[in-house]
């Protein structure tokens, strides 16, 4: 029997309440003193750890420090700073790009509306709504990076494949003022327990929550040919 949409409410409800006890401290984990900090290490996570993104913006912050810098660097010299977070290459154009933006429409400070991220250069949709939910507690949209897209599917909220879909899944469950909220929740659920190979689900907080759609992959496979069962 489907799931109607109001018992997916309903449920989506009671994972956010269990997961909200399993993790009351839950924040991003790119380590940011700003706005446009946060903007750049969000650039530099694609593709990359956050744990090696923190490593990398340790030095480069204490040389670049505001959208000037960057949008003054030497493109050589950005991308042999951030070489190690992988597609350096891209990544520092867009840095540049997006902060040169800053810099000559709005005065050297990371805009605040969708819209206006959303035109800087290297910024699609999930960075502009960290950057929002985190820097500037608006809730404009929900994160969808690997983890959120892993365990919507594997909780059953979404059968898109689409970022852009999977988020409007997403905000038709969850109440507003707890979308950002919510990606932390689901990101520190996908890194500590709902792992993509081998989900830690004896130990899971919400598994009676949970269609248990990732459990399929552990479950045993029918043995197949001559030698199989009857």
């Amino acid at each position: 029997m489907r799931e109607s949409a109001d018992a997916k409410k309903r449920r989506a409800k009671k994972i956010i309440d269990g997961l909200d006890r399993a993790y009351p401290a839950a924040h991003c984990e790119l380590v940011h003193a700003n706005p446009l900090e946060l903007l750049v290490a969000t650039i530099l996570s694609a593709q990359c750890t956050d744990k090696r993104v923190n490593l990398v913006t340790e030095k480069l912050f204490r040389k670049y420090r505001s959208a000037d810098d960057f949008a003054k660097a030497d493109i050589s010299e950005l991308e042999e700073a951030i070489r190690t977070t992988g597609f350096y290459k891209n990544k520092a154009r867009n840095i540049q790009a997006a902060c040169r933006c800053i810099v000559e429409k709005h005065g050297g400070r990371v805009p605040q509306t969708m819209e206006q991220l959303l035109e800087l250069g290297g910024v699609g949709r999930k960075t502009a709504n960290v950057v929002l939910g985190n820097a500037f507690r608006i809730n404009v949209g929900v994160v969808v990076d690997t983890h959120v897209a892993r365990l919507s599917h594997r909780l059953a909220f979404t059968r898109h494949l689409v970022p852009e879909k999977i988020e409007q899944d997403l905000m038709a469950l969850v109440p507003q003022k707890k979308w950002a909220w919510f990606s932390h929740l689901l990101i520190w659920h996908g890194r500590r327990r709902c792992f993509a190979r081998k989900p830690d689900c004896a130990h899971c907080e919400v598994l009676a929550l949970c269609p248990r759609l990732g459990v399929k992959e552990l479950l045993p496979r029918p043995k197949t040919g001559s030698n199989a069962a009857p």
